[in-house]
């Protein structure tokens, strides 16, 4: 199995990429200055650049690290998982999980978009490592007779797309203050169309 990068961080470093997470996910990256950041991290500028070489430096080890936490505990699941009709429980706590995360996704969502190197990283550190290691989960799956023979890369990448909606769901698709029911019945809903289709049974 691929291991994905993961560069723990001190605890200084942690301190000020936990700062960083909520200023960046609710005033926006441009609009945070490294003043604004050394101040709600409790140390001084010049600290963080010991620890960081700029500003794009914190984003990206805020991303990274955090979909490389979120997503390595989804390999640890899927690795273990001996029933395959057991994945809106899984689902359902990754839902959870990201629900707990929301400032990493925000940021995530918004400013991948605007830094090309934010999302080359994520590219290169998560997705493809990812897919590769659902590649082989499905395709296990389907040697065993539990799926239908098809190309295991596209149930992946199909996967992994539904994973990523449910991270973003908590803005979208349901309320930003969503009941334990309402992201249960999420995840089972994204379960049953990834096992079922939509088209009705002849």
């Amino acid at each position: 199995m691929p291991h994905l990068n993961h560069s723990i961080s001190s605890p200084l470093e942690t301190q000020i990429l936990q700062a960083a997470r909520r200023l960046f996910a609710h005033q926006g990256y441009d609009s945070t200055t490294t003043r604004d950041l050394a101040i709600a991290a409790g140390v001084a500028e010049g600290t963080l650049f010991r620890h960081f070489a700029n500003k794009k430096a914190i984003l990206i080890a805020i991303v990274t690290e955090g979909w490389v936490e979120i997503l390595t505990d989804l390999l640890t699941e899927l690795s273990a998982m001996g029933n395959y009709k057991a994945i809106a429980q899984l689902l359902h706590r990754r839902i959870i999980n990201l629900h707990e995360n929301a400032d990493m996704m925000r940021i995530c969502f918004l400013e991948a978009q605007f830094h090309p190197e934010l999302r080359d990283r994520i590219q290169s550190e998560i997705i493809a490592k990812m897919t590769t290691v659902t590649e082989a989960f499905f395709e296990t799956a389907m040697q065993k007779g539990v799926y239908r023979p098809m190309n295991p890369r596209i149930v992946a990448q199909v996967f992994l797309g539904m994973f990523a909606v449910a991270g973003f769901s908590y803005s979208t698709f349901l309320e930003p203050n969503a009941s334990p029911q309402a992201m249960k019945e999420m995840a089972e809903g994204l379960a049953d169309i990834f096992l079922n289709g939509v088209l009705a049974k002849d």
